[in-house]
């Protein structure tokens, strides 16, 4: 009968640790299992960098490169004037109420450009304001701030 007192796992699922490099009498002495020559029997130089292979140019050096990468650079997620008419005026517009409305899918960078008609007073808060969407804001009786 099986109880708690007479557990044992399945016949040949616990494995003893392989034990190398102790002795040609352990079997597993002199080279360590890991064969006689090459890349991998040495110490230290198991590993290759990422991209390596095999010592043909690697496929980014192969590939063609041109201009600048700025790697500081901030990609803002755009949104046109005209599609802030979907908000009743008045209301606080914020780049959360504009994910909500679909319009942006991250907050973390808005800019709110000049491309068609405010017909609305709103206050919209963003990272940054075209100069002729401010002017178009400011002209619907609402305010642009900017937010960080």
């Amino acid at each position: 009968m099986i109880g708690l007192n007479n557990l044992k796992p399945a016949k040949g699922s616990k494995h003893r640790k392989k034990i190398v490099g102790r002795g040609l009498g352990s079997g597993h002495g002199r080279t360590a299992t890991r064969g006689s020559k090459g890349q991998k029997s040495r110490s230290g130089d198991g590993t290759k960098k990422t991209g390596f292979e095999g010592g043909q140019m690697p496929i980014l050096r192969r590939i063609p490169k041109r201009g600048f990468n700025n790697q500081f650079r901030k990609e803002y997620s755009i949104v046109n004037i005209e599609s802030l008419n979907k908000f009743d005026s008045g209301i606080e517009v914020t780049p959360e109420k504009l994910k909500e409305a679909g319009l942006v899918s991250q907050t973390k960078l808005v800019k709110i450009l000049g491309v068609g008609d405010l017909k609305k007073s709103l206050t919209v808060k963003a990272a940054a304001f075209s100069k002729s969407a401010a002017d178009k804001i400011k002209s619907a009786g609402g305010k642009a701030e900017i937010v960080k």
